[in-house]
């Protein structure tokens, strides 16, 4: 029997919503689930056993800057991602492709997956300017070919060949239970017709890092028979195809029809949310119900929510933890901002009914201090509270389902 398996519990009867359980061999994820980013092993700020203590099931690594720093070698002979970072739980690897798009056309069009991934919610903002592509004074670090994808270190400089194949084995040495296959991940600014290119390489790239994975998975079931569980893994296809309705039903259609564990949905998700619901619209009725299905790079609650609605199972994002390290604290009526004057002398908890180690035991007023100060202790104590908050919505919204 597969150490791997997906079984949806239930069904909502007023949405496309339900409710499931990814089993891996370091356990089992509930979904729908949110997954924090722990891009160069580790979330940051946080350790492991504080990150149980916030009901984090599993979280979502860098294949390529731990590729970078410390090498997937290192981590290898160390015993794999879980013993390195002392990590007993569920792990997912990304294939390396979102950085072809972030130290790419990101870099170029002033583009990026957090504040800026929807060029029109920027207009809305200003609506009196008229939206332009944003100056950027950083050059391109990358190369794009049929073969892969050679970048330029932010590092050192050094130039390297990405590839499918050694995507797919960075992966396998990193040792995470779950892991991508390798696409471009394509700008919310791209034509059409660069769009339709980029997929049909993701799909060629797909083929590639599917059968790499099977060759490396049978050649491992054949030098060691009684291979340990935590060596064991299973991969996600990759939807690509953009704002484009036909390229993603077909990109839907050709990924679905492959032996992968799971489909994600990455790439370009238009330049409004509400460009990326109807691609949602488009994508979810053409892929095979009984897999998991994963939402890539998206962590805004209202979007959350109603991409829950839409289907998806799972969702990963920087958003919590990175904003966090900014002072903003997530509550239920928004976003507070801690160095806010007004609350210099709040003796009041981020949120009263909030059970979080930081609203349980500090007062607004010492956590703006702590900002304005620049303790570190700061941004720990508004991780702690944003992915607390986030794992107690995920557990109402699967009670409700």
């Amino acid at each position: 029997m597969s150490n791997f398996d997906f079984t949806i519990l239930k069904t909502s009867k007023k949405s496309l919503a339900r409710r499931g359980i990814i089993r891996t061999p370091h356990g089992n994820i509930e979904t729908p689930a949110f997954i924090p980013v722990g891009t160069q092993a580790t979330v940051k700020g946080l350790t492991p056993e504080e990150l149980e203590s916030l009901d984090v099931q599993i979280i979502f690594a860098n294949t390529y800057h731990l590729f970078l720093r410390p090498g997937e070698k290192i981590i290898k002979d160390l015993g794999g991602l879980h013993q390195f970072m002392h990590w007993n739980h569920p792990i997912i690897t990304d294939s390396g492709g979102f950085q072809v798009f972030s130290l790419g056309a990101g870099l170029e069009q002033g583009v990026g997956k957090i504040a800026s991934i929807f060029p029109e919610e920027r207009l809305m903002q200003a609506p009196n300017s008229k939206f332009q592509i944003p100056n950027s004074t950083k050059s391109n670090r990358i190369k794009i070919t049929e073969e892969g994808v050679e970048f330029k270190s932010h590092i050192d400089g050094k130039k390297i060949l990405l590839t499918p194949e050694k995507s797919i084995q960075i992966q396998k040495d990193l040792g995470a239970d779950l892991i991508l296959a390798f696409d471009e991940c394509t700008s919310p600014l791209a034509d059409y017709k660069y769009t339709k290119k980029s997929m049909e390489r993701t799909h060629r790239w797909a083929i590639k890092s599917l059968e790499t994975f099977k060759n490396q998975k049978s050649k491992i079931k054949s030098q060691n028979d009684k291979l340990k569980c935590k060596n064991k893994q299973e991969i996600y296809g990759i939807i690509q195809g953009g704002a484009y309705k036909d390229l993603r039903e077909k990109s839907a259609q050709f990924i679905g029809k492959l032996p992968f564990f799971g489909m994600a949905i990455g790439g370009s998700l238009g330049k409004s949310k509400k460009d990326m619901h109807q691609i949602l619209d488009w994508t979810l009725p053409l892929l095979p119900e009984k897999r998991p299905r994963h939402l890539l790079g998206i962590g805004g609650i209202e979007d959350i929510i109603e991409s829950i609605k839409q289907g998806i199972d799972t969702f990963d994002c920087a958003m919590p933890t990175r904003i966090a390290r900014t002072g903003a604290f997530l509550t239920k009526k928004g976003r507070l901002n801690i160095f806010n004057s007004r609350y210099q002398s709040d003796k009041n908890p981020i949120e009263k009914e909030c059970r979080c180690y930081t609203c349980q035991n500090y007062s607004r007023a010492y956590l703006r201090h702590l900002f304005w100060a620049k303790e570190m202790l700061g941004p720990r104590l508004a991780t702690i509270h944003n992915l607390y908050f986030m794992s107690r919505l995920m557990k109402t919204i699967r009670e409700n389902i």
